[in-house]
Formats: C-alpha cells, structure tokens, sequence
C-alpha cells in the first residue's frame, strides 16, 4: 500500500511564537491553524507550503517524549509524515516485512485522524508516521 502523498514534516520548537515568525512572517508560509493537544503534550501549528504541511511541536511540560526529544537533541526536525488510505492494512504490510512500530494499535487524534508511527531502526533513521487519510482514493 503505498502513501498517497506527504502530510507533513514535524519540526519540534522551544518556542512556538518564535518559530512562527520565520516560518509564517519570514517564510510567509500561511498558519494553517494551532491546536492544544493534552493527549500528546504539545502545541502545535500548521503551516500550508505547496500541497503539505509543516508541523511545528512546541512541548508542553518537561515529561513528554518532545520534551525529552528537545532536551536531548535541541530543536529541529522530528518525523515526516505520509497520509495512506487504509491504516490498518498499511500497519500489516509493515509488520509482515518486519518492519518495527512504535505504534502496535493505531492513535486517534481528536479531530478522528488515526495514526502510527514507525520506529527509526527500521527507517534508516528516521521517525516515520502514517496518518489515515479518510474519504481519499489511491
């Protein structure tokens, strides 16, 4: 099952109005929206560049896994993410190469947007995420 297209690239960010200012007013990428995601422990801004998105994670509190990200590797980038039509199928192709996943069962973001991630010993390293495309054909 191959991804339909790239959703976005994550970047993690100590400061979320900082970055937006060359990501949005340097760049002029256009804010695609924010959210506060409890869930995760991270704020988040969406910016619109060409067909994808770039994802910015600023960390909420020190405990979680952006947080600690952040604290040991600075910021930068983080995954890049590829949106499938059918999750589930695409976790079972995963694992039936061998390929190994952080995620064993798919997470659900508030807005209902199933998602995986795919460890980075078996990327190459890089963290990769599935996001579940609903309503999009191949």
């Amino acid at each position: 099952m191959a991804p339909l297209k790239i959703d976005h690239l994550a970047v993690v960010v100590d400061n979320l109005d900082a970055a937006l200012n060359f990501w949005q007013g340097a760049l002029g990428l256009p804010l695609g929206g924010k959210e506060h995601n409890e869930h995760e422990a991270v704020d988040i801004a969406f910016l619109d560049a060409g067909g994808a998105r770039v994802e910015l994670l600023q960390p909420i509190g020190d405990e979680s896994g952006i947080a600690k990200y952040l604290a040991k590797r600075g910021p930068g980038m983080h995954h890049i993410c590829f949106a499938v039509v059918d999750l589930d199928a695409a976790m079972a192709q995963m694992t039936a190469a061998q390929v190994e996943l952080i995620n064993t069962t798919p997470r659900t973001r508030e807005d209902g947007t199933r998602y995986a991630f795919v460890h980075p010993k078996s990327t190459g390293g890089v963290l990769v995420e599935l996001y579940e495309m609903a309503g999009e054909q191949a």
